[in-house]
């Protein structure tokens, strides 16, 4: 696990500098666009962590050539997470940046992001989360910031309000207007790591995301543990990425495939309730087991093991195990 590129030259901008992160695993169709997206807007470095790709990544990156990139190839999948970990470590000391943006490998900035971004007062803010769309110009549903509502007595009323519909998440998520460009930035408590802004000072102090989540969830620990600690999140609608995303929608929401991800999905949401929550978690529990449960309706004659996933899913998440062997979690879900 060693960098396979020289560090970048000087930063080319005034103000602020800025280090974009990305991470990619076996996707170079997607990190293609991303990569030429980046490199296209007034960015000072950006940082590549590969996940032991296997589709030529590596090779496409190091001819690539340019001085701003800074690789760094894994020995094995790290995952979301610990891609994450790695690759901010990686711009926190291998660069002087004021700020870093993370994304994934199929998430990028719009056209015109990076300087709506640094045309910001940014004084005010710790943290600044982008505006997620699908490349159609759809709203992405699964990057929707949120004010907690645990922490936010009108949050959580509204919420109360709109669950006996099933509308619940609407009381709590941003509504579509917040998205409209010429609205005010507002303070979030949670958004995800798709055009995550983060100051050097608020990395310093918030510290690295937890390697062994694997994936999903981390952005949501991350950013809820953020606000715990006092620092400020602002999203910002006039700063705007796509996320190019093959992520299904079923009647109750996401439909993960493959099936190992459903593990990943609900002890990592687990353990993000726990924080969110508060004294409020073990209350909650048997009404997310609930909710979820219901889910197994969109994964037809996958159903039982969806279940028996989920049951596993939550019962690490209570117990707070993280140390779970990815190949087992394969073998359980007969993805190997």
């Amino acid at each position: 696990m060693a960098p396979i590129a020289p560090p970048p030259s000087a930063p080319t901008q005034t103000g602020p500098t800025l280090a974009a992160v990305v991470v990619t695993h076996d996707r170079l169709d997607k990190l293609r666009v991303t990569i030429d997206r980046l490199l296209a807007e007034p960015v000072d470095h950006v940082v590549v962590v590969d996940n032991a790709s296997t589709d030529g990544t590596a090779d496409w990156l190091a001819a690539r050539g340019d001085p701003r990139l800074i690789l760094y190839r894994s020995d094995r999948n790290l995952g979301g997470a610990g891609g994450f970990s790695t690759a901010m470590e990686l711009a926190r000391d291998r660069t002087q940046a004021d700020w870093i943006v993370l994304m994934d490998d199929d998430g990028r900035p719009q056209p015109g992001a990076v300087a709506a971004f640094r045309a910001m007062d940014l004084a005010q803010w710790d943290a600044v989360g982008a505006a997620v769309f699908h490349p159609d110009g759809r709203i992405c549903e699964m990057n929707r910031p949120y004010r907690n509502p645990f922490w936010n007595p009108g949050a959580f009323l509204r919420t109360l309000v709109r669950m006996p519909s099933g509308r619940g998440r609407a009381g709590f998520h941003l509504g579509d207007a917040a998205y409209q460009p010429e609205a005010q930035v507002r303070p979030i408590d949670m958004t995800s790591f798709v055009g995550l802004f983060l100051s050097r000072a608020a990395l310093i102090r918030a510290g690295l995301p937890d390697p062994r989540l694997f994936i999903y969830g981390d952005d949501q620990l991350y950013t809820l543990q953020m606000r715990r600690q006092g620092l400020r999140i602002g999203f910002a609608p006039q700063v705007r990425f796509d996320h190019d995303t093959l992520a299904q929608q079923g009647q109750t929401g996401v439909v993960l495939r493959p099936m190992w991800k459903v593990f990943y999905m609900y002890r990592n949401a687990l353990m993000a309730y726990r924080v969110a929550a508060g004294p409020w978690f073990w209350p909650l529990v048997p009404v997310l087991a609930r909710k979820w449960r219901r889910k197994a309706v969109d994964y037809g004659p996958d159903a039982a093991l969806f279940r028996s996933l989920l049951d596993l899913a939550m019962r690490d998440g209570l117990a707070g195990r993280l140390d779970r062997p990815h190949a087992e979690v394969l073998h359980l879900s007969r993805s190997e």
